[in-house]
């Protein structure tokens, strides 16, 4: 009987290579890519006609890069007719890096009639070489199918017809940012290019997103022709940048892997595949993929800039500060070079030096109406110890965005802190509320501001309310405990104080101790 994709994923396999497998699946488990790959092959290797250690096989390949190891297994899913979904994927990239419209063909075949069915329209165009061709009725495959129509156009001279075509595909991005609609700009701009039409492109390379400046400026090298590869690798970074904010799945997987094996030289899938990797516990293996990123490319900044959140996210704080700082001070170095070093500083409790840079960045043309950055400022001071400066910030902040639930709660919040205006905090909390009712921080600051007033019956049920919406949140336990302790539910105080020192920090845990002890 033949397994099947459910059994090979969930079945321990009967097999020579037990122990091989199992080694393997200690190391996938524990985010080490490259050992569980190896030993899944050893595995595979020792059992080589099994689906279940295939599967395996399979996915950890594809994560380790080890392509060679992936199509193996692949063969063997295939002839127990237990092939996912996205094999076919995998195949249509090796043939597209070999240039073999024929063999792609044959590999799209196994799409059509799965999950991924919604690219073979856009695909097909790319194997015809040709833009045209039945117009998909499913939206997303249309909408792929336009795009690709789009950048053959313009890849093959039709200038024109491509330039009056993109428009309405890249209008969403003027009303906010569009990761989509910036990837398409940018490969259409690589492709005329790649026909010496440098004015075309650079009516596209508008803004200061780092890679669109980076191609604007430095357009020569840069340029690319509509080849299957470039077409494929185009397609599936796509689809896998739309799937990026979600954890990493297998497809996703897939799709990175196959843009790179169609074109290794994919900087945008690269750093697509960084990421996926650090949420997947792999940090180091992220930062490698990014350190194969050249300093030429126009994704250069991007790659740097990943390489300090994979390094804070490992926990590397001083490398992370470090490699910030060089970028924040380097020649040519972007607001956004100093606004990630300064929020690296907040996360570090360093907040006078966050507090240094955000004051720099207020005094900067078109800063004095910004905000966002006057509250991020306000919450360094505050955190600093400068309550008088900071409760001006913030106060300017509510005042360019009166709309803004997050700096009503900030300013409303902090006030009660401090014990100042408790009217106008109160006033503050209830606007921030009404805007974004179903928030667990505004829900508990406006809570906590009744407690602070006496209104002890009136604050319980929003400190509970927001308790049971964020129920891993400290502050907002600690302050459930402390309303229970003033309603006289002592037994219920300890028990939320204790359930909030779980997930606390000192010096939090020293003043939850002292409570549970002593209460208030």
């Amino acid at each position: 009987m033949a397994a099947s994709p459910a059994a090979a994923t969930g079945t321990v396999p009967s097999t020579p290579g037990l122990d091989l497998y199992m080694t393997a699946r200690v190391a996938d488990r524990d985010g080490a890519v490259a050992q569980a790959a190896a030993g899944y092959a050893a595995a595979l290797a020792a059992s080589p006609d099994n689906p279940v250690v295939a599967l395996r096989a399979y996915r950890e390949a594809i994560r380790a890069g080890d392509l060679d190891l992936a199509d193996r297994a692949a063969a063997v899913l295939a002839a127990h007719h237990a092939a996912p979904a996205d094999a076919p994927l995998l195949a249509i990239a090796r043939a597209a890096a070999a240039g073999d419209a024929a063999a792609a063909r044959r590999a799209l075949a196994g799409l059509e009639s799965g999950p991924l069915r919604v690219l073979t329209p856009a695909l097909d165009r790319w194997i015809a070489g040709r833009a045209g061709g039945d117009v998909p009725v499913d939206p997303v495959a249309q909408r792929f199918a336009r795009e690709s129509d789009v950048l053959l156009q313009l890849g093959r001279g039709d200038v024109a017809a491509g330039m009056a075509a993109i428009g309405p595909l890249i209008a969403t991005e003027r009303a906010g940012v569009d990761q989509a609609a910036q990837d398409l700009r940018l490969a259409a701009a690589r492709l005329l290019i790649g026909r010496g039409q440098e004015g075309a492109a650079r009516a596209l390379l508008v803004g200061d997103a780092s890679p669109v400046a980076a191609l604007r400026d430095r357009p020569r090298g840069q340029g690319a022709r509509p080849t299957l590869a470039f077409g494929v690798a185009y397609l599936f970074t796509r689809i896998a940048s739309d799937l990026s904010p979600g954890d990493p799945g297998p497809i996703g997987y897939a799709l990175i892997r196959g843009a790179l094996r169609a074109d290794p030289g994919d900087d945008r899938a690269r750093i697509l595949l960084a990421a996926a990797l650090s949420k997947d516990d792999a940090v180091d293996r992220g930062i490698a993929e990014l350190a194969q990123i050249r300093p030429d490319s126009i994704y250069a900044a991007n790659a740097r800039a990943g390489r300090v959140q994979l390094l804070a996210a490992k926990g590397d704080t001083e490398a992370a500060v470090a490699e910030a700082r060089v970028l924040a001070q380097a020649p040519g170095a972007t607001d956004a070079d100093r606004l990630r070093l300064a929020d690296l500083y907040l996360r570090f409790d360093q907040p006078v030096d966050a507090a240094a840079i955000f004051r720099a960045l207020t005094t900067r043309v078109g800063a004095v109406q910004d905000g966002t950055l006057w509250l991020q400022y306000g919450a360094a001071l505050d955190r600093a110890g400068q309550w008088q400066e900071a409760r001006a910030a913030l106060e300017r902040a509510v005042a360019l965005a009166p709309g803004d639930p997050i700096a009503l709660n900030y300013l409303g919040y902090a006030l009660v802190e401090h014990g100042e205006q408790p009217d106008t905090a109160q006033a503050l909390l209830e606007r921030a509320a009404a805007l974004k009712p179903g928030d667990a921080a505004i829900t508990d600051s406006l809570g906590w501001s009744l407690l602070r007033r006496g209104q002890v019956a009136r604050a319980i049920p929003l400190i509970e309310r927001a308790a049971a919406a964020d129920p891993a949140n400290a502050e907002i336990g600690e302050h459930l405990g402390d309303a229970y302790w003033q309603a006289g539910r002592r037994y219920e105080a300890r028990y939320a104080w204790t359930a909030a020192r779980v997930s606390a920090q000192p010096p939090a845990t020293t003043r939850l101790d002292a409570k549970i002890a002593d209460g208030l």
